[in-house]
């Protein structure tokens, strides 16, 4: 069995609960993924599927071996998992199962690149309070002091300074699935994962 599944984040939505309660959910589409290669401990010294994502333009096309000739035309990615041994009906060419790796109430980690937001100060940062907004002060946004006597004029290392911020990778973790649809292969996973829409992101189920 595979220890986690890719998919693309599809955006923010909102279902009911049994009870009737409103559940903020993210949607991930975890379809078009198919098995290109299998990695074995004799050939790699590893265990590991290797699936691509196909292309929305090749997704109502049958899987066809030069797809793999050309593997940067008929695939957005390309990814490994890793797993402790192989299955032995997987075979190149097929769609990877959601149904035998997640369902309904699992709680799952979520990893996924951050949203870029460019070059920031230190306010949106990294919380700075900022100086007072009136009364005549001039200290602003700005980040205050950067050094001190003891260190000669220099800028200590790991100071809080402004600077690029977010395309991070990051793990939100212990997510609950609430909703599974087999037909189109959606997850829909109560509270928000990283990423923006039509980002990367890699589930797998959570160690509690």
């Amino acid at each position: 069995m595979m220890r986690g599944l890719w998919g693309r984040k599809i955006g923010m939505t909102q279902i009911f609960s049994d009870d009737k309660k409103v559940i903020p959910a993210t949607a991930i589409d975890v379809s078009n993924w198919y098995i290109i290669q299998l990695k074995s401990v004799e050939t790699d010294g590893y265990n590991a599927v290797k699936l691509g994502c196909v292309k929305d333009r090749y997704s109502e096309q049958a899987f066809s071996p030069d797809w793999l000739k050309e593997a940067k035309k008929y695939f957005i990615a390309l990814k490994e998992v890793r797993v402790d041994s192989l299955p032995s009906d997987a075979t190149v060419g097929q769609v990877a199962d959601l149904g035998s790796i997640l369902s309904k109430g699992d709680y799952v980690d979520v990893t996924g690149i951050t949203k870029g937001a460019g070059f920031q100060g230190v306010v949106k940062r990294h919380n700075f309070a900022g100086g007072p907004a009136s009364h005549g002060s001039k200290f602003g946004r700005v980040p205050g002091s950067l050094s001190n006597y003891h260190t000669k004029g220099k800028v200590e290392k790991n100071k809080k300074m402004p600077g690029h911020m977010g395309v991070e990778r990051k793990v939100i973790k212990n997510l609950e699935i609430v909703k599974i649809e087999p037909t189109s292969n959606m997850l829909l996973i109560n509270g928000s994962v990283p990423g923006k829409s039509g980002s990367l992101v890699f589930i797998k189920k959570s160690v509690r």
